[in-house]
């Protein structure tokens, strides 16, 4: 079986991903996980298997342009967690984070 056989793939086809959801569950999932485990780089991976995973579909529905918008959106949203749990508390700065990276997967890429 070639990698590229999407006919054998186990994962579903990159279009019919909802790509909102698997942004939420990858950045509440991985801070999720990095909190109750105590391991940063568990969290981590769930956060990089889930941005892999959105940005196949990415890619497949959308443009390059708004691939990386989307993916710097999701990468944006991680790296903004973290000061603004400083001022609102890590969950409010959690969902907050997530609300913004699953809309904007949301209009860019699933309604299309």
């Amino acid at each position: 079986m070639s990698i590229c056989d999407s006919s054998k793939s186990p994962f579903k086809p990159a279009k019919d991903v909802n790509t909102a959801s698997v942004v939420a569950t990858g950045l509440v999932g991985g801070w999720l996980t990095a909190r109750e485990t105590g391991i940063r780089p568990l969290g981590g991976v769930i956060l990089a298997a889930a941005g892999i995973y959105a940005g196949r579909s990415w890619a497949k529905k959308t443009n390059i342009p708004t691939t990386a918008a989307l993916i710097g959106t999701y990468v944006g949203a991680f790296g903004l967690s973290h000061p603004l749990a400083k001022k609102i508390g890590a969950w409010p700065a959690v969902i907050a984070v997530t609300g913004v990276a699953s809309g904007a997967a949301c209009v860019l890429s699933d309604l299309k």
